[in-house]
């Protein structure tokens, strides 16, 4: 079974985060939603609690196929912030694993220089961050071991292609068609 890391911190986008979680699940993906303080309480962007599975210190990391980084203001200045989580996207991203990064997010990558020449997007007004990116007009992009989308709209777009990322094609769409979602 594939197993995926979602990280969180107080001020993240709720769409952007449980949209992904519940999608991964419902195609029998492992999700850990992880909180990067010394509590699972995380409060989202439009003030909407979450209890995180566990705390940044607890899982094994090498155990994971994936980490997601939902965006949201200041949530995504929190994860930036995080040094232990810049060293695992380094580790993680130099393994080749996959990456999902949507809205603001991305620019955690772009700051630790793990976008140089990738097919990205984000959300409008954080372009500046991403440091060395083919930065596209786009919904969603995909990249080799990363997949960016461009805000809150996009979440379940975001989802879907994580499945096809981790899984394949067929799985998505059967995964859209059961929640009437047309791709």
């Amino acid at each position: 079974m594939k197993k995926v890391a979602l990280f969180l911190a107080d001020g993240f986008e709720e769409i952007e985060a449980l949209t992904p979680v519940d999608v991964l699940r419902r195609a029998n993906i492992e999700v850990t939603t992880i909180s990067i303080s010394t509590t699972t309480h995380v409060t989202g962007a439009h003030q909407i609690n979450v209890i995180a599975d566990t705390t940044f210190d607890q899982p094994d990391y090498s155990t994971f196929d994936a980490i997601i980084l939902p965006g949201g203001m200041p949530g995504t200045n929190h994860l930036k912030a995080h040094q232990e989580l810049n060293k695992l996207l380094v580790r993680h991203a130099k393994e080749g694993k996959l990456i999902g990064a949507i809205c603001a997010a991305p620019l955690i990558l772009g700051e630790l220089n793990l976008l140089q020449t990738k097919n990205v997007v984000c959300y409008p007004g954080f372009e500046k961050h991403l440091k060395g990116a083919n930065i596209l007009n786009e919904t969603i992009a995909k990249d080799k071991n990363l997949v960016t989308a461009n805000g809150a709209g996009a979440a379940m777009l975001f989802a879907l292609n994580l499945v096809e990322e981790l899984l394949d094609q067929t799985t998505a769409n059967k995964l859209a068609e059961k929640m009437l979602f047309v791709r």
